[in-house]
């Protein structure tokens, strides 16, 4: 796609940890890159694994995973069917497994998961990682095997669709909120070093480092949103044609979702802004922030966009 925007090839990884399977689904697709990436995890020397994100709800899939067992239980980054279609229907085939989420409504057999929780299971060690932002209810889980692997790297960072391996990710107004998801990528420059295995495309060998990369790319296209409005564009439609205009219109209607909430972020600064002004706090006074739109609605849940 023209205008595409990728991590340098030179970020990608090698080769997965030793403890790690990617099982990829069959739903290619311009909203899910190569496929959702289900991610089997298995320590070393321990019959049970963990899976995080079965996909979708396709049969062969599914049963390609539960082919992989014994199975502990499954884990689920966010709320959107690419992710969490599949995950009931894993849960029987695996006997009933229990599946840990942040939202109730994907949990089963369980309470809903603490999305800044730690915990040790299969030789493994979990630290759940509060990342809202794509969606409201995405999160990050950082994993590492409790015993030592000689000359390896050993924790690494499944990014949901927080992080991809290709492209960005949308943000789709108003369940999905730019300013959370830029606090959680701020979050995630914490981990240098450690590899960001995502939701779509290829795994990335520096979860800190594509952090950052996302966060110079979603305040370049801030200040493409402010220009735009400063010179005269009153709708998301208008403001899409003037910083997406690179971009195939086909895919227009994926980055309006992202402009909404773009404006929305800076519709709230701007009004926190004068709030801060009425009480006397000059702090951010002058900056140029502003657009005060219309009601913004919110299409359905989608997951990574190949999208600049």
């Amino acid at each position: 796609m023209t205008g595409h925007v990728s991590a340098p090839a030179a970020a990608l990884v090698d080769q997965l940890p030793s403890w790690v399977t990617l099982l990829r689904a069959p739903n290619p697709g311009p909203m899910t890159l190569d496929g959702t990436n289900t991610w089997l995890l298995r320590a070393p020397g321990q019959d049970t694994g963990v899976v995080i994100d079965p996909g979708p709800a396709d049969e062969e899939h599914l049963a390609r995973i539960a082919s992989h067992g014994p199975i502990g239980f499954i884990l689920i980054t966010h709320g959107h069917a690419d992710h969490v279609e599949g995950a009931r229907r894993l849960s029987d085939l695996l006997g009933g497994v229990r599946v840990f989420a942040a939202d109730p409504t994907h949990c089963v057999g369980t309470v809903p998961l603490d999305p800044t929780e730690s915990f040790d299971a299969y030789g493994l060690g979990f630290d759940a990682l509060d990342t809202p932002g794509h969606t409201r209810d995405s999160v990050c889980f950082l994993v590492e095997p409790t015993t030592s692997l000689d000359g390896e790297a050993q924790a690494a960072v499944f990014t949901g669709d927080t992080i991809l391996g290709r492209g960005t990710t949308v943000v789709a107004h108003p369940d999905g909120d730019l300013g959370q998801y830029l606090d959680s990528l701020e979050l995630l420059t914490s981990y240098d070093g450690l590899p960001a295995l995502p939701g779509h495309g290829p795994a990335l060998a520096d979860c800190a480092a594509a952090a950052r990369f996302y966060l110079a790319h979603r305040r370049a296209r801030l200040d493409q949103v402010r220009q735009a409005v400063a010179a005269g564009a009153t709708t998301a439609s208008e403001v899409v044609a003037v910083v997406y205009a690179d971009v195939d219109r086909s895919l227009w209607w994926a980055a309006e979702w992202s402009v909404r909430a773009q404006l929305d972020y800076l519709d709230r600064r701007e009004r926190d802004l004068d709030r801060r002004e009425r009480d006397g706090d000059p702090a951010g006074a002058g900056q140029e922030v502003g657009f005060s739109g219309q009601e913004r609605e919110s299409g359905p849940g989608v997951s990574g966009l190949d999208l600049p």
